[in-house]
């Protein structure tokens, strides 16, 4: 009976030190995820000058304490009241709830947009004062907000200038309790990031009257032909005309032989293609006219409405190579077009320019005129070469951007080269080319 007694009374020895170990483990898990918590809250909202008096604080117990030294003693005690003083400010949530909005989310370089900040009270008591910042690009925009009664409303309008073309990130909207000192602040998040489009200039420019090709799935145009497949009417005949093209029942009807008339259709597709490579551009004003000299050439044809691609070498970035070599940007509208545009810069991973003509003739199929754009550094043989990608019968004309130069044109074989020194010269010098 002992041995059996001994036998049954050892498992539950175990069980029950297991049971203490796994609880001693709880229980000490659960307390270093607290503190980690704690720890990691606390580090949240002290900012560097209150790391700074905390660690003179706890030096100052130290060598007070340990050495005896009243003053140590007195510095220590003092700057523990001015750490719980400005941990204070920070018991309670923060009940305002700040929007901001933006009339207009697209300008072009050098227009204003303006940025709407509201903050309400939501709640049945007046709540303090309050800082709200609102982020712009790389700047902040920062405002002090004065104590509002229940149901209030602080609203504030300020205006940022699109200096540079591109896409600015504009909030989230932080409404900011800190203590007067700023040892301790504390953050709140409202709404979500919003972009504003810096559109690049654009200028209005003739219709594009080159790269119209005969194509009876094509567009009618108002001009006449005496076969097509648009009818437009009747007209009596002229010698010369076509027999298969008269009217016989109305011939009967007048006594007269009357042929039919048909509007021409015709298809156009224009291709656009940026050149994105460093070495291609002297400078970086080069580079932003010709974005706007594509923009102005999308804009148009799409106006137009015209079949229109404009082509940009893919740019590696972040060291994530890009699926495809050329980039389309998106023509459906000018806005889309533009806001595109607003995101192409030079890269020292993008395609020259002849690579990317190479790639888009074998990616955009019944281009019937090409746009060649690009710096003052392009050669005559390098946009020849570039131009000798493109399939027989394709109208080239390469855009070469040179600030403040006279403009010119000169024809290099079948390609038409025009030089502008300003963007308004591109649509006297397209004038000009007769394109």
């Amino acid at each position: 009976m002992t041995l059996l007694r001994r036998a049954t009374d050892g498992p539950s020895q175990v069980g029950v030190l297991a049971a203490a170990i796994r609880g001693v483990v709880s229980v000490t898990t659960a307390c270093a995820d607290a503190a980690v918590s704690g720890w990691r809250r606390v580090a949240a909202v002290v900012e560097p000058l209150g790391w700074v008096i905390a660690g003179v604080v706890c030096i100052a117990f130290v060598v007070g304490y340990l050495a005896g030294w009243t003053e140590f003693v007195a510095i220590a005690w003092t700057g523990l009241v001015v750490l719980l003083l400005a941990a204070a400010f920070l018991i309670g949530r923060s009940s305002h709830e700040a929007t901001m909005r933006i009339p207009l989310g697209r300008v072009v370089v050098g227009d204003q947009a303006a940025i709407q900040l509201t903050v309400t009270n939501p709640t049945r008591r007046r709540l303090g004062r309050v800082r709200v910042e609102v982020p712009v690009g790389e700047s902040i925009a920062d405002f002090a907000i004065p104590g509002l009664a229940v149901g209030a409303r602080f609203e504030d309008v300020f205006v940022m200038t699109g200096a540079r073309r591109g896409v600015v990130p504009i909030g989230p909207v932080r409404t900011i309790r800190a203590d007067p000192i700023g040892l301790v602040t504390r953050e709140r998040r409202w709404d979500k990031q919003v972009d504003l489009f810096v559109h690049p200039r654009t200028i209005s420019i003739p219709s594009i009257s080159t790269g119209f090709v005969r194509d009876l799935e094509g567009i009618p145009t108002s001009e006449l032909t005496a076969s097509d497949l648009s009818f437009h009417s009747l007209r009596e005949y002229v010698p010369g005309d076509e027999r298969r093209a008269i009217h016989w029942k109305s011939t009967a009807k007048t006594g007269q032989y009357m042929v039919r008339q048909f509007e021409e259709t015709r298809r156009s597709h224009l291709m656009i293609v940026l050149g994105l490579h460093p070495t291609e551009f002297a400078t970086d004003e080069e580079f932003e006219m010709a974005v706007s000299v594509a923009g102005s050439l999308g804009t148009r044809a799409i106006a137009d409405g015209r079949e229109v691609a404009v082509v940009a070498s893919a740019v590696t970035r972040a060291g994530v190579a890009s699926p495809r070599p050329i980039e389309q940007l998106s023509s459906l509208s000018p806005s889309r077009l533009l806001d595109d545009l607003c995101r192409v810069d030079p890269a020292a991973t993008a395609l020259r320019l002849g690579d990317v003509v190479r790639f888009a003739s074998d990616g955009v199929a019944g281009v019937s005129l090409v746009f060649l754009v690009c710096g003052s550094t392009a050669t005559a043989s390098s946009l020849s070469a570039a131009s000798a990608n493109l399939p027989a019968g394709v109208a080239v004309v390469a855009v070469v951007c040179d600030p403040e130069i006279v403009p010119s044109m000169r024809r290099v074989g079948d390609l038409t080269v025009l030089t502008i020194g300003f963007l308004d010269d591109l649509g006297k010098t397209l004038l000009r080319a007769g394109t």
